[in-house]
């Protein structure tokens, strides 16, 4: 059950996150170009699972974005604005795959299942 709900949650993150960027008049090249960028945070793992853990859930809990989206509403920043909301469609869209925050054990571990 807890499975489902995570990738429902992931699910409607993506859905609200894309809709958000596409109603504030962003372009579809920058969403395609940038949505799987906070993937290279996975980099970390290259010296060793801890500091790729930290480096990936850093890049994957949606507090930064959320302060992005935040602080690009305050200062009428519009390249914060779309960052966030492409950041928050990839979380939602990496939770909806199952794909979780990572354990310092290994890479496979995650919040949601082993995968």
């Amino acid at each position: 059950m807890n499975k489902k709900l995570i990738r429902l949650e992931g699910l409607v993150v993506l859905s609200l996150g894309t809709y958000l960027y596409f109603a504030n008049g962003f372009g579809w090249v920058a969403f395609l170009s940038l949505l799987l960028l906070p993937d290279a945070f996975m980099i970390g793992y290259a010296v060793n699972a801890k500091v790729g853990a930290y480096l990936y859930n850093f890049a994957h809990t949606l507090s930064v974005p959320l302060l992005l989206l935040l602080a690009g509403f305050i200062f009428s920043a519009d390249f914060l604005v779309m960052i966030g909301f492409i950041w928050t469609a990839h979380i939602g869209m990496d939770r909806m795959m199952g794909y979780g925050l990572k354990y310092a054990s290994e890479f496979k571990d995650t919040h949601i299942q082993r995968l």
